[in-house]
């Protein structure tokens, strides 16, 4: 039998890998950045592994699809392609790659990955002109059944507080407390009540309990349990439900809903934003919907990278009042598809008579004019301010003379007999807009450019990198993690742009399609 010796690597490994390999690219981009951040979080420096190296380690292994530390440590020994990243330095193990990722990496990876888009500026392959913007929920690396819902909680803590005030009373009629006195307090006098006649508290099967000792301890509980309901509010913020293994996560309706029953799963809605088919922006948000992620997202962006992009495209999940006068504010052209558009464009929409817009308006004298005739005259107006400090007005019209209207069936089923019509002035102003802009030759590109580009690297993540569900718990957390994935994912798209020679082309053309 031959004798098999050990394999001798040559001394340059570069000399092994491919030439065009994405991991020279990873090297080329890894090494061009500021770290000035990253070593600030050292206060001794580092004692093995340059904190660059594992950078790009990391960011290699997830364009490998390996997102555990596990699996970046054995690639380190067994793949010439991390061992030529690691260039002598020594292999670092699972735990000093997973502790560098939480505690080192979660600091500073935004500002990383921003000075990444900026550079690809910097290329000519992102122009801050088109900003396709779509969000996917991902699920969470969470319990689905350590659900807390908001109404549940409010429901129990309001049935404990009477619990503690009835018992509260009886407790002031038994040892001669004050009624006013806050359950802590009644606590606490309880416990020196039974130092002072000596109490010997029994536990155990078959053990006789004093009344004292059964007070004491039913009040323990209600203060328990009021300091964990409490405490479960504290968490909800605007949300209506958490996980209790990730309280960042909110309770969702996912699009992998393999038993089809509407199940809910804990999850983050994720927001990325796609320009020349790469991520520029990532927000994670507890939001059900993307109507309220929109204005925060473009405010981070913008902070990071000190720019605004031109025209900002999406879906009809992102149409409000507010969004509209915020893209107004800022001088950013809306290219938001209306949550009528296509229900808009079909026959019958049109030709029914008893939707406000299809509905005769006279300007002079506020009204509308419904299909028997009568005129819905202007009632009241309603103002709300936003979080974000935008003055949203309704108005409302009506007629008090609908309750003998043939039309009563058709036109509407309200219970008070009449019908009202709400107008909300700004989509009233700006929805006629928007559609002329989606609508143009323009728009009609953009259009295209959203559903290929921004989906499309939503396909390649979910399919491609196998990405469904975060290997991590927090928000801070999972955004390292999605930040880290869409780093290695940007790199991996400018190697193959630069393959299809599609460097500079920042949009597919119509007949692409």
């Amino acid at each position: 039998m031959r004798e098999k010796n050990q394999v001798v690597l040559p001394l340059d490994l570069g000399i092994c890998i491919p030439e065009g390999d994405f991991v020279f690219k990873v090297a080329e981009i890894c090494e061009s950045l500021d770290y000035t951040e990253l070593f600030n979080t050292y206060l001794r420096g580092w004692r093995k592994v340059n904190p660059i190296t594992i950078f790009e380690l990391i960011v290699y292994g997830y364009m490998k699809h390996m997102y555990s530390g596990r699996a970046i440590a054995e690639a380190c020994k067994t793949d010439i392609r991390f061992m030529w990243l690691l260039n002598g330095e020594p292999a670092p193990s699972h735990a000093t790659i997973s502790r560098f990722e939480d505690e080192r990496l979660s600091e500073v990876i935004e500002g990383l990955f921003y000075q990444f888009v900026n550079k690809l500026y910097e290329m000519g392959e992102v122009k801050f002109k088109n900003l396709f913007v779509d969000g996917t929920k991902i699920e969470a690396y969470a319990n689905k059944y350590t659900f807390v819902w908001k109404s549940a909680v409010e429901k129990n803590l309001a049935k404990l507080e009477k619990k503690i005030f009835s018992l509260l009373y009886v407790l002031s009629e038994r040892y001669g407390f004050s009624e006013d006195v806050s359950p802590e307090e009644c606590y606490e006098n309880l416990l020196r009540q039974a130092q002072w006649v000596n109490l010997v508290f029994a536990s155990g099967k078959g053990k006789h309990k004093t009344q004292l000792q059964r007070d004491i301890e039913i009040l323990e509980e209600y203060i328990a349990k009021k300091t964990e309901y409490c405490s479960h509010l504290g968490k909800f913020g605007n949300r209506r439900s958490f996980s209790k293994t990730d309280t960042d996560a909110t309770f969702m309706h996912m699009k992998e809903d393999y038993m089809r029953n509407g199940q809910l799963k804990p999850g983050y809605n994720i927001q990325i934003g796609v320009e020349s088919e790469y991520i520029v922006g990532v927000g994670s948000f507890s939001n059900r919907s993307d109507v309220g992620t929109l204005i925060p997202f473009l405010n981070r962006i913008r902070r990071y990278t000190n720019r605004k992009f031109e025209n900002i495209v999406a879906d009809a999940g992102y149409e409000s009042s507010e969004n509209y006068l915020y893209l107004e504010e800022n001088g950013q052209r809306c290219f938001i598809k209306p949550q009528n558009y296509e229900i808009s464009k079909k026959r019958s929409y049109k030709a029914n008579p008893y939707t406000p817009e299809n509905m005769p308006y006279d300007e002079k004298r506020d009204e509308y004019t419904c299909p028997n005739g009568k005129k819905l005259k202007f009632r009241r107006e309603s103002k709300k301010t936003t979080e974000n400090g935008y003055t949203i007005s309704t108005k409302y019209y009506s007629n008090d003379k609908c309750r003998r209207c043939p039309h009563i069936g058709k036109c509407h089923k309200s219970k008070t007999g009449y019908r009202t019509v709400k107008v909300n002035q700004v989509i009233l102003e700006h929805r006629p807009k928007t559609l002329e802009a989606l609508t143009s030759e323009e728009g009609t590109l953009l259009r295209m450019n959203r559903s290929i580009q921004v989906e499309g690297v939503f396909g390649v993540l979910k399919e491609d990198y196998g990405f469904r569900r975060f290997l991590t718990r927090g928000k801070k957390n999972i955004e390292t993690q999605f930040f880290l994935l869409s780093f290695a994912l940007n790199i991996e798209k400018l190697c193959n742009r630069t393959k299809k020679g599609r460097i500079g082309l920042d949009l597919f053309a119509l007949n692409a399609s």
